[in-house]
């Protein structure tokens, strides 16, 4: 199948991509399951300095791939960069990891005997990406699996299978370069087909999916049938919680950055805005203001901080969206409309006056609408961000001390990322990325989460 992929900034076709079959796949897979005996022999910190290369030669693409993300995803164009950069920053990060990686020895109980802990890597790791992070999510995941001792077969969205060619090809040139095959990073374009064929297939030994929680449940759904193992990274519903003795020159931009920023369209972005109703009304009409100030455009004009949604049905969720929240007793203080202009672009929207637990509110609409709610007491707003079947990212403004640490304890939020005076949007390489519930409960990038990449052996 030939697919067309279309820029969002204006819905002209970029260029046709030829899918994989079934055939390919197969084919794909054997050759990845035979590169990965030539991966795995190598040693780790060997391993690393060729991941370390392929850094580096990300970083010379960096512009040029920054751009194809503006062109093909819609995002724009410093954030499209921001996203080669943390593929970057992971690889420097999997360097050091190379030389670290390993097991205990433990005190044997036996007159000698010796009791260890050696980790191996589990050998071919699926990794299914999302069209809102075309490359980072792939860095993140190849990165530390490849320092693992893994091969990988990636299969990015259907919508931005240029950025999988492009990436893949960087790597494959640095991988031969090296002598060793390029089918250790393997890429296979394609749709449903492919990634059902991927969760249904015993020869993925870990198998990585960022996407919506309806298809992660089904992949989870296939992968445990064949008691394989998967790290699942959906979705988010993610609140602000603002308190009366917050910082305002912080909450303003923080909350406008983080319900804009990619137009609404990242796991982690701010959907619900939980403020103090000392403060509810003085918050709205700052926000209102600072939204009239965002410069829309292309997504490649270095002037423009918000671009298009990803497609046309997009476009159709969010005004969707939109008319329920009115249905539901929300009031529109701001957008609310697609604008007229050629591409995908709506109007970024807060919505006021709705309950917490309005069912809009707790839907996660990928697109730029923010609802605004009021609160009481912090008793009450720390169950109300917990109630959504998400827990992806959270975040607190406030001075008290006492209040911070309630908020990062066992009542506080149940979010697995958790954060304070800062927006809920971006996240650090170091710590280990995911969440709970609904949102999965898988964590990639930092911290030990390389030990889901691994199997272990007492």
């Amino acid at each position: 199948q030939v697919v067309t992929t279309y820029c969002p900034a204006n819905n002209e076709p970029i260029a046709r991509v030829r899918q994989a079959s079934l055939e390919d796949y197969e084919e794909t897979v054997k050759k990845a399951k035979e590169a990965w005996k030539v991966w795995a022999d190598i040693p780790a910190p060997k391993r690393g300095e060729i991941v370390r290369q392929i850094g580096d030669a990300l970083r010379q693409k960096i512009k040029v791939l920054g751009s194809l993300v503006s062109l093909e995803m819609g995002k724009i164009f410093v954030e499209g960069v921001g996203e080669v950069q943390e593929y970057v920053d992971v690889c420097d990060y999997a360097v050091g990891l190379s030389r670290m990686i390993g097991g205990p020895i433990l005190p044997s109980e036996r007159p000698g005997h010796a009791l260890i802990e050696q980790w191996n890597p589990v050998g071919l790791v699926g990794i299914i990406t999302a069209f809102n992070f075309p490359v980072a999510v792939y860095g993140w995941n190849s990165a530390i699996a490849m320092i693992c001792g893994n091969a990988c077969l990636w299969k990015g969205a259907p919508t931005t299978s240029l950025i999988s060619v492009a990436v893949t090809k960087i790597i494959a040139k640095v991988l031969e370069d090296n002598n060793v095959p390029g089918a250790i990073c393997s890429l296979a374009c394609g749709g449903a087909e492919i990634g059902t064929a991927m969760a249904k297939d015993e020869r993925m030994d870990l198998l990585s999916f960022t996407g919506s929680t309806k298809v992660g449940k089904q992949v989870a759904l296939m992968v445990q049938e064949r008691f394989g193992r998967s790290l699942l990274e959906l979705g988010g519903n993610n609140a602000i919680i603002v308190f009366e003795d917050a910082d305002l020159n912080l909450v303003i931009p923080s909350a406008l950055f983080a319900a804009v920023g990619t137009a609404g369209q990242r796991c982690t972005t701010a959907r619900r805005l939980f403020l103090h109703e000392t403060i509810h009304d003085e918050v709205v009409e700052k926000l209102v203001k600072a939204y009239a100030q965002v410069r829309i455009g292309d997504p490649w004009d270095s002037d423009t901080l918000y671009g298009p949604l990803h497609t046309k049905e997009a476009v159709k969720m969010y005004l969707d969206a939109v008319e329920q929240a009115k249905q539901q007793g929300g009031s529109v203080v701001c957008g609310g409309k697609v604008i007229n202009r050629p591409g995908n672009y709506v109007e970024p929207t807060i919505v006021t006056g709705l309950p917490h637990n309005a069912p809009i509110v707790h839907t996660e609409t990928f697109a730029p609408i923010l609802y605004v709610l009021k609160f009481k007491a912090e008793e009450e707003v720390f169950a109300w961000n917990n109630e959504v079947k998400q827990g992806l990212s959270s975040s607190i403004f406030t001075k008290d001390l006492g209040r911070i640490f309630r908020w990062l304890g066992p009542k506080g939020s149940d979010c697995g990322i958790v954060n304070v005076n800062i927006p809920t949007s971006g996240a650090e390489i170091g710590g280990a990325f995911g969440g709970e519930k609904h949102t999965g409960g898988g964590r990639e990038s930092g911290s030990d989460s390389w030990k889901l990449y691994m199997r272990r052996s007492t």
